[in-house]
């Protein structure tokens, strides 16, 4: 069998995001145009040695367990600094880079850069502050809209890991949008 790689000691800092992680309790998502949610998701944050980390985000209807919103990408931390950048495809057609810093057991970060497809519903996403790192279905709509997001990852002193997703959209301000807590399942 093969050996897993070593990991690269500049994402060091960030180790304490790694393995697969469920949503425990369901996630928690409200807007201001729309009717509050809960949502489960499963995240797989892993590395393959190189100078960053990967990441998936799969979000689930917590009755139907019907798939809904969906995110990828890696997140990369400066050598010899707390800078780090957060690059994400999602299922609704948005890529985003988000930049911030890594303090401890905390991640935070705000929207640096989105692009969308052409064809995106309005209103756009013009600020995300997340903290939650899953949305729902219904957020699909809404992350079309958004212009600006922010988010904040932490290991609480249970173990667990929160997030909390934050967004501003052409016709809202910065409005907290998603909390999530997830169980470490792997290592």
């Amino acid at each position: 069998m093969e050996q897993p790689p070593k990991m690269n000691p500049v994402v060091e800092p960030l180790s304490w995001m790694l393995g697969t992680w469920l949503s425990d309790p369901p996630g928690a998502g409200t807007y201001p145009t729309l009717q509050p949610f809960q949502y489960l998701e499963e995240v797989h944050i892993s590395h393959v040695g190189q100078p960053m980390l990967n990441f998936s985000f799969n979000s689930f209807h917590p009755d139907t367990r019907k798939p809904m919103h969906r995110e990828c990408g890696f997140i990369r931390l400066k050598p010899d600094t707390n800078k780090v950048a957060f690059v994400s495809a999602q299922n609704t057609g948005v890529v985003e880079v988000e930049e911030g810093e890594v303090n401890g057991q905390e991640l935070c970060i705000a929207s640096h850069s989105i692009a969308r497809i052409s064809f995106a519903k309005e209103p756009h996403v013009e600020q995300v502050t997340p903290s939650c790192l899953v949305c729902a279905e219904v957020c699909r709509i809404i992350l079309f809209l958004f212009r600006e997001i922010t988010r904040k990852f932490r290991l609480n002193s249970e173990g667990k890991l929160e997030q909390t997703v934050s967004m501003a959209t052409t016709t809202q301000p910065m409005t907290q949008h998603l909390h999530v807590t997830y169980k470490k399942v792997t290592p």
